[in-house]
């Protein structure tokens, strides 16, 4: 109810007005009540080791008012609607897009928590590409129905990580094009690839899915542009990786494209990637020690 309430009170704010409360819940979060603040700056040094301990503040203090600003967005969405959202995204390099969904084997686009994943799926389905996004199921099945109706209002299918194996490989023999972000900290069966230098449990799905289908794999990634409304460029970008067809060295190569492909976006943006997740927190066995919950 309060997710639902919040949503329709934003949908009749004036833009400018509704973004600046993202800001300012999201600044709260992260500067007063430094919800996760230890988390991020533990990231970020991290990620970011050869920085100054100044220039590291200063991101971790524009994480979360991004957040903040993308929830709004996000709730939005519904009521902007496919022409809207196409105003408000440019693209680039949609060429490659064009090129990947023209066989008969579907395509993968490889994501990333960076900028609005959202809102880059969505900009992707609105120009006529056909789209099923690899989701968590959500707690609370309130927002999880939301969020559902929110990706197929805009042209989006939803395959929940619970189905992904058989519903993935059915949606790419079917020639449509499957969406999955995978750098989050992988519990279980992950593999570890190296993410801005330390070994990172990362999913082997996407890896696994291009290797079983000889899908073509793109790289898509909706980052926010400067200023108070919500306007994106969408890059795509072909990830070319040697397949040898050998599963055992096809999928960390393409694991560790991805991931350095995705850390060159996130250089880029760094106040726009979510810092909030315990990325690092599954440990190899002979490593130092997992991150506290």
């Amino acid at each position: 109810m309060a997710v639902g309430g919040l949503s329709f009170v934003l949908r009749f704010l004036p833009e400018v007005l509704a973004q600046g409360l993202g800001w300012v819940l999201g600044w709260t979060a992260g500067s007063i009540l430094r919800v996760r603040r230890a988390t991020v700056d533990a990231n970020l040094a991290r990620a970011f080791p050869d920085r100054d301990p100044a220039w590291r503040r200063r991101v971790a203090r524009r994480v979360f008012p991004h957040i903040g600003r993308e929830a709004v967005t996000l709730l939005r969405l519904p009521a902007l609607g496919p022409e809207t959202l196409r105003e408000r995204t440019r693209v680039e390099g949609f060429e490659v897009v064009q090129e990947a969904v023209s066989g008969d084997q579907g395509c993968i686009f490889l994501t990333g928590h960076v900028g609005n994943w959202e809102v880059g799926g969505g900009a992707t389905a609105v120009r006529g590409i056909p789209l099923d996004v690899v989701a968590r199921r959500q707690k609370n099945s309130l927002v999880d129905a939301r969020l559902r109706a929110t990706r197929e209002a805009l042209s989006m299918g939803v395959i929940y990580r619970e189905n992904a194996v058989r519903e993935v490989l059915r949606s790419l023999r079917g020639g449509r094009c499957v969406a999955l972000a995978a750098d989050q900290n992988e519990p279980r069966a992950g593999i570890f690839v190296d993410f801005f230098g330390v070994p990172a449990s990362t999913a082997r799905g996407p890896a696994l899915f291009a290797a079983r289908t000889g899908a073509p794999v793109v790289l898509a990634f909706g980052l926010r542009e400067p200023g108070w409304r919500a306007r994106y460029v969408v890059r795509f970008q072909r990830l070319e990786v040697l397949r040898s067809g050998d599963p055992q060295r096809d999928e960390p190569a393409l694991t560790r494209a991805y991931l350095a492909a995705l850390e060159e976006v996130i250089r880029e943006v760094p106040e726009q990637y979510f810092w909030p997740h315990r990325r690092w927190k599954t440990r190899p066995v002979t490593s130092e020690p997992a991150e506290s919950s």
